[in-house]
């Protein structure tokens, strides 16, 4: 899009610097080869990160799939690259070493389709692309590998009725073999962002700092600014686990759920330094999965006192999970939002033994006294968790 359409400079000189004269996009396609593509091995990196469900991007806005679409003739992964189909092994990898469940990324629209293009230029007044293209891929992958997230994204500034979203949801939940379990989201035709949805997106990166009335996800990248893979990426174009726990914490407390995303490489690898912040997070999440996993939001998100302090709720056993991004230097930690009741609150770290001392700040609010520990007593390294009973 930025070298054809928009013939951004950069992009240009890049493709006149490094691959032949009178290259074309299509030439690509060979060159994706997936020879070290194990699926066993991703799917155990999956497991490791903690995460609940993943996404694969099964179609990107450039129309290839990375199965054997009948309705993408000589442009799929099992005709062209790798010649096999990657959707298929994921999922089974997936279904067979983990319980995560398993979700396809979709993009309804293609940018260079000519059939896309065409309807374009009758103002969407003319349906061929969905009719042909669009809609019989979405009912084959649902009805081929049942995926339990359908993530649809690129409506090409076209309304949901060119796209007949509507029928095809209906369809879905109604009729299709994941009709029970089955989540969507929110790119369904133009307008319908952080509007109608299964769960909102509202845009790449959403992380609105306040709660939402709604279930929401925050759709992200570990690469700051690539949602592919960059092989000339720098190590401080990556987040630090510091900044992604942050970023889970924030979006839990808030309502949402985190969705990171790496970009594999062209021989089907997930980079070392991908890997390594997904296995982090599951170490993380392995001590204070409980603060994260099945919590609503608190009636307080963030603290009013100290900042970097996130609230989660677990209703059924009425605990507050304050987690804490910085360990104070004084050892003690001021929250401003509790109510302690004296003889009744009681105050754990997650990950160490014995309760905590505490003190009220009168109505509202309570120093907490933290444990002296050596860097190896702590219970992890990044974000710790507080877990107040009867507050």
């Amino acid at each position: 899009w930025y070298w054809q359409k928009e013939k951004r400079e950069p992009y240009v000189k890049f493709m006149e610097a490094n691959y032949p004269p009178g290259f074309s996009y299509e030439d690509f396609g060979p060159l994706f080869t997936s020879e070290f593509f194990d699926p066993n091995q991703w799917a155990d990196i999956l497991k490791a990160s903690g995460a609940k469900y993943v996404v694969l991007t099964s179609k990107h806005h450039e129309g290839f799939t990375l199965w054997g679409s009948k309705y993408s003739w000589n442009w799929n992964a099992v005709d062209v690259g790798p010649k096999r189909d990657l959707v298929a092994e994921l999922a089974t990898s997936v279904r067979n070493r983990t319980d995560l469940r398993f979700g396809l990324y979709h993009s309804l629209f293609e940018w260079f389709n000519p059939l896309f293009c065409e309807d374009a230029t009758n103002v969407f007044k003319t349906r061929k692309f969905p009719t042909s293209k669009s809609l019989p891929e979405l009912y084959e992958i649902v009805t081929k590998y049942q995926p339990e997230i359908v993530w649809s994204d690129g409506d090409g500034n076209a309304p949901d009725t060119y796209w007949n979203s509507t029928g095809f949801l209906a369809w879905l939940y109604n009729d299709s073999p994941v009709r029970d379990t089955v989540v969507t989201n929110d790119r369904w035709g133009l307008g319908s962002m952080c509007k109608h949805g299964g769960f909102y997106t509202c845009s790449d990166r959403y992380n609105p700092g306040h709660l939402l009335p709604h279930k929401w996800e925050n759709c992200m990248t570990i690469d700051r600014w690539s949602w592919g893979y960059r092989r000339n990426a720098k190590l401080d174009d990556y987040f630090t686990i510091e900044e992604l726990v942050k970023q889970l914490v924030e979006t839990v407390s808030c309502g949402g759920n985190l969705l990171m995303n790496i970009g594999p490489t062209h021989d089907g690898r997930i980079a070392l330094i991908f890997e390594e912040r997904l296995r982090q997070m599951g170490a993380w999440l392995k001590v204070n999965g409980e603060a994260i996993y099945g919590t609503k939001p608190w009636r307080a998100q963030n603290d009013t006192v100290t900042p970097d302090v996130w609230y989660t709720f677990r209703p059924t056993e009425g605990k507050v999970n304050a987690i804490f991004l910085n360990w104070p230097i004084s050892g003690a930690l001021e929250l401003g939002e509790p109510q302690a009741k004296l003889g009744e609150t009681q105050v754990k770290l997650v990950g160490y033994k014995e309760p905590l001392k505490w003190i009220a700040l009168g109505e509202k609010g309570m120093v907490i006294a933290l444990p002296q520990l050596t860097l190896k007593q702590l219970p992890c390294q990044w974000g710790w968790t507080l877990q107040l009973t009867d507050v």
